[in-house]
């Protein structure tokens, strides 16, 4: 109640409402009641938007209140949110133009959990783990991989960007299932290099929406589970983390190879250059393919944009300094050179353990036995 209590007011008070009174007592009615409350579709608007704006780690929430929102509240078996996420997808792409989306799933409710989306994001490479202890693919998705494969996911083709298949756990249902990721709900781009021709033989690409599945949207005491979201990429995400980090795709001793750099002690500052080459590279990619993809230089001058934004309406704006600051010339930007303070606050998408761990194929994969299903399609 005091919850809710809290949410209402803020939306009124935004929103220039008027006195909220009389919606608290609705919703303390209901809560005592039912054990619960159902938003307005306004209410959820508002919620998922300002959710947004609380997040710490994220750097672009300049365009907080430019998120669409898609209210699926209604929706709660696992073959229908497989389908309206791969729908979101779609929505989200807009051949390139990628808009910033989430889709709302049931919420928990006393006695009556919603769904679950066990996936990280909504696309997300395959890794496979190989007997001599390497992994094809993505290493990060090696534990949602086995599963999948356990669930009877026949597998990929077995390359280092095969797309995994969403593992949903429908609303009261005691495991998940897996549903393929239609080809054509996922935008790809290949990456090649503004100057080196050699570059597109690596043969390395990346999907064009980060959408997040396995956070937890809390709006006013309501849990919403299943609410994957998304905005676009910051190239440094996929240059300077997914391809480069030595426990994903470790890119950067072949590249520097390649490009013919001393690597035998790293006071040629050979990561560093390999590195920059692997990032101009995603830049370069996404322009020449249309997609919808900024840097880290422009995001750190409108992250800042934001502070003064919020602080003129005297809001106080947490944040992440580790997320915030770009994993590539960190100095060079104007988010750098401050400090922040990490304030918790809500409405926000919050990470639960649980979920951390469905993300990495643990709960409840020990009693999951491998099914003769044919492939789900969505």
């Amino acid at each position: 109640m005091r919850a809710a209590a809290e949410f209402l007011t803020l939306h009124h008070t935004e929103e220039r409402l008027g006195d909220p009174a009389r919606r608290i007592a609705a919703a303390h009615a209901e809560i005592a009641a039912t054990g619960t409350y159902r938003h307005t579709t306004q209410e959820l608007v508002f919620g998922a938007r300002v959710a947004w704006r609380n997040a710490n780690r994220c750097i672009g929430r300049l365009y907080w209140r430019s998120l669409r929102v898609r209210d699926l509240r209604d929706v709660r078996g696992a073959d229908a949110v497989a389908e309206a996420s791969a729908d979101h997808l779609r929505e989200a792409t807009r051949d390139g133009r990628i808009r910033a989306l989430i889709s709302v799933f049931a919420p928990d409710e006393p006695g009556r959990p919603g769904p679950r989306i066990w996936n990280e994001q909504l696309v997300r490479y395959a890794g496979y783990a190989r007997p001599d202890g390497r992994v094809t693919g993505d290493p990060r998705n090696t534990g949602i991989t086995a599963l999948a494969l356990r669930l009877g996911w026949p597998g990929g083709p077995g390359t280092p960007f095969d797309v995994l298949p969403l593992i949903v756990q429908g609303a009261g249902e005691d495991r998940p299932d897996w549903f393929d990721v239609p080809e054509d709900a996922v935008l790809e781009v290949d990456l090649t290099h503004p100057e080196y021709t050699w570059w597109q033989t690596l043969g390395l690409r990346w999907h064009a929406v980060p959408a997040l599945a396995n956070m937890c949207l809390e709006i006013g005491g309501i849990c919403y589970p299943a609410a994957p979201f998304n905005g676009w990429y910051m190239g440094t995400e996929i240059g300077a983390r997914n391809l480069a980090d030595a426990d994903r795709y470790d890119l950067l001793p072949h590249i520097a190879g390649r490009l013919g750099l001393d690597t035998r002690t790293d006071r040629t500052l050979w990561k560093d250059r390999a590195l920059v080459e692997l990032n101009r590279s995603v830049l370069h990619s996404f322009d020449r393919a249309g997609v919808t993809v900024t840097d880290h230089h422009t995001e750190s001058r409108r992250f800042i944009d934001h502070l003064g934004r919020e602080e003129r309406k005297g809001r106080r704006v947490g944040a992440d300094w580790s997320w915030i600051v770009p994993p590539i010339s960190g100095s060079t930007t104007p988010v750098f050179h401050r400090t922040y303070d990490t304030v918790e606050c809500r409405p926000g998408y919050v990470h639960h353990p649980e979920a951390l761990a469905r993300a990495r194929g643990e709960t409840g994969a020990a009693s999951i036995a491998a099914r003769s299903n044919p492939p789900r399609m969505v």
